[in-house]
């Protein structure tokens, strides 16, 4: 019973917080009303931000950015300037009234004398212990019910309009859609194309490059088989050094296209050996993964390689979580640590890598790095029922 009358004061807070900020919202959007209507992207922005405000108030999931269109934000604004100080100002009479009550009751002998009672019981005098008790007690037990009930439930009311009038029709979402696949493919083409120079890059100088030694010293060998016994050998084991060197180098370009380890002992085994070669305290929560397609244990193992490999050596971090789990179609990944937090795709730290092999399958990425910390990567990829 306590627990939910602590839940049941705490959404009132919320409410009541959500309430005041529409009331303060409207204020603001009628003072800067002309920039709203003529500048579109302003109108679209303030429209966003509303409806991010109410998706947090009734803890819908999470959407990611969506587009709102011109019309349908200036629409809102008009029903904001009235909805906002209409609810709030319901909101501050009953929530302010029982505060006010509260504090003003018991210090009623402190007020200038022929004070009288507000609220419903405005005009009676206060005039003793038994009379501002009395009153204030009944007036506040009546304020502090109302505010319970109706504060949440016109916050939740504003909200649900504001999610309402500002959800993107079917239209819409598809046409965000197809704009969206046509970035995403856009980028993976570019970021295939580069893959391929830097695979072609690391063959041409690093393994090319070797086998060219190596063809030239067992060329030289072949001359000085009968005349210097001593250089042949020479010859031949620096060969045989080189390709060593070369197969090693060959076998780090594969891992980069595709893990063998993958092959060998599936995308949890993999897993598993990334979390236990990690260079900090790894905690791996592998659910059932079924089968699942090639390219995303590919996406799935470098994802996770990459958020250990900035973890020990951006964020300084000294433990990090990874969960990985299958919901029938989808696979996602979380991968969190303790760090310091800060962590910006734009900065080189290899997100923006495992962003545009996401995007390449259709997935999803959404990164939480506040400054401070902790740091958490997720990742939602399709793999097929």
């Amino acid at each position: 019973m306590k627990h939910r009358g602590t839940d049941r004061l705490s959404a009132t807070w919320r409410a009541l917080g959500y309430l005041l900020g529409s009331l303060g919202a409207a204020a603001l959007a009628l003072a800067a009303l002309p920039v709203l209507l003529v500048v579109p992207r302003a109108a679209r922005a303030w429209a966003s931000w509303h409806r991010r405000r109410a998706g947090r108030l009734l803890r819908a999931p999470d959407d990611g950015p969506v587009r709102v269109g011109t019309w349908r934000a200036r629409g809102w604004l008009a029903t904001s300037v009235v909805s906002g100080p209409a609810f709030g100002l319901v909101a501050v009479a009953c929530a302010g009234n029982a505060l006010t009550t509260a504090v003003t009751v018991p210090l009623w002998w402190a007020l200038p004398a022929g004070t009288r009672a507000g609220g419903f019981a405005a005009g009676v005098p206060l005039t003793g212990w038994g009379t501002a008790l009395t009153l204030g007690t009944a007036q506040f037990v009546v304020l502090a019910a109302l505010s319970l009930r109706l504060v949440p439930l016109l916050a939740r009311l504003h909200a649900r309009s504001c999610v309402a009038l500002l959800s993107p029709t079917a239209a819409e979402l598809l046409a965000q859609r197809v704009e969206t696949l046509t970035e995403t493919r856009a980028g993976a083409v570019n970021a295939h194309g580069l893959e391929l120079r830097r695979i072609e890059r690391d063959l041409h100088d690093g393994t090319q490059a070797r086998l060219v030694a190596i063809a030239m010293r067992l060329g030289l060998a072949r001359e000085l088989r009968d005349s210097d016994p001593r250089m042949l050998a020479r010859l031949l084991e620096e060969a045989h050094e080189s390709a060593e060197e070369a197969m090693t180098e060959l076998r780090a370009v594969i891992r980069t296209i595709y893990p063998p380890i993958l092959a060998d002992r599936g995308l949890a085994g993999a897993l598993t050996s990334l979390g236990s070669r990690s260079a900090i305290d790894t905690t791996l929560d592998i659910g059932t993964l079924g089968t699942v397609p090639a390219a995303v244990e590919a996406v799935a193992y470098f994802t996770v390689a990459e958020a250990l490999t900035n973890a020990a050596k951006h964020s300084r971090a000294t433990r990090t979580t990874v969960r990985v789990a299958r919901d029938g179609d989808r696979l996602s990944i979380e991968a969190s640590d303790d760090g310091v937090g800060g962590a910006d795709e734009t900065r080189g730290t290899g997100i923006a890598g495992i962003r545009h092999r996401v995007l390449a399958l259709d997935g999803t990425l959404r990164l939480h790095s506040p400054g401070g910390g902790p740091t958490t990567i997720t990742v939602s990829l399709p793999c097929g029922s």
